[in-house]
């Protein structure tokens, strides 16, 4: 059993999981494997596979985690020869065949990028605080069940924007979002801290007085610790991934500074 660290820009995709007619990210994962001949296109995903979580359309990731009984011959980089440059391997290790990517996670980290010029920083910390800790997040999530989770995280100011990194060991569905959605609300003054303390209470906060998911495409999944588990570099693969990644940052800067320039021209 092999586990894999799984990169990706999220942007270009319906969420990691498979589903039927859209593009995923664990569609573009099996189908490379499909043609290594390491996945039997007709028996489904390989043996022993599992992944560490669900990333919502548009979210990308660092340290996605898949792990499967894998050829020893199969390195990051010969798993990326197939994969498309959106999606790249860059790390592995030999697990224990009982090892589950899901299951044997100890925790998640997820890192926000939140455009907030105008936000008040220390409303924005006082709302992160008060959601720290054990809560029930029923009014963070469209689950109806597993919504008590153990929630910690930090905040800091990067120029226009607040970086919020977020813990847990597992998160319920679009609770990330809907956390950063409200601190968002708290500091920009859409709402008061006192919203905080109703979304943990135990009555329903629905309608216009709730609270909705932040856009995915500025959320990556940063981290998943797996006790025991050391991951090794694969240099070229790592390599790899950085190019790709770059060329990202710069054709999107650009992209910015483009934005910029119309809107200055519309002064």
């Amino acid at each position: 059993m092999r586990a894999y660290r799984i990169a990706y820009d999220g942007r270009p995709y319906n969420g990691f999981q498979r589903q039927p007619d859209v593009a995923t990210v664990e569609d573009a994962l099996f189908d490379a494997l499909s043609r290594l001949g390491v996945r039997d296109r007709a028996k489904g995903p390989p043996e022993g596979y599992a992944a560490a979580g669900r990333t919502d359309a548009g979210v990308s990731a660092v340290a996605q985690t898949v792990a499967f009984d894998a050829p020893a011959w199969l390195s990051p980089k010969a798993f990326n020869s197939e994969l498309p440059a959106s999606i790249r391997a860059w790390a592995s290790s030999d697990v224990s065949g009982d090892f589950h990517a899901t299951h044997d996670a100890s925790e998640r980290t997820y890192t926000y990028h939140l455009y907030a010029p105008d936000a008040a920083e220390v409303m924005a910390r006082a709302a992160l605080d008060g959601l720290r800790g054990e809560h029930d997040f029923h009014n963070l999530t469209p689950d109806e069940t597993g919504t008590v989770r153990t929630l910690d995280g930090s905040l800091t100011r990067d120029g226009d924007f607040f970086v919020l990194e977020l813990r847990a060991g597992g998160f319920c569905r679009q609770l990330v979002r809907r956390v950063v959605g409200l601190i968002a609300e708290v500091a920009r003054g859409e709402s008061s801290f006192p919203k905080v303390e109703r979304v943990l209470g135990p009555e329903p906060v629905e309608g216009p007085e709730g609270v909705a998911p932040a856009p995915a495409y500025p959320l990556v999944l940063t981290d998943v610790t797996y006790p025991g588990v050391g991951f090794d570099a694969d240099p070229d693969a790592r390599a790899s991934a950085r190019e790709i990644f770059d060329g990202l940052r710069a054709e999107r800067r650009t992209t910015a500074r483009v934005a910029g320039t119309v809107r200055d021209g519309l002064s």
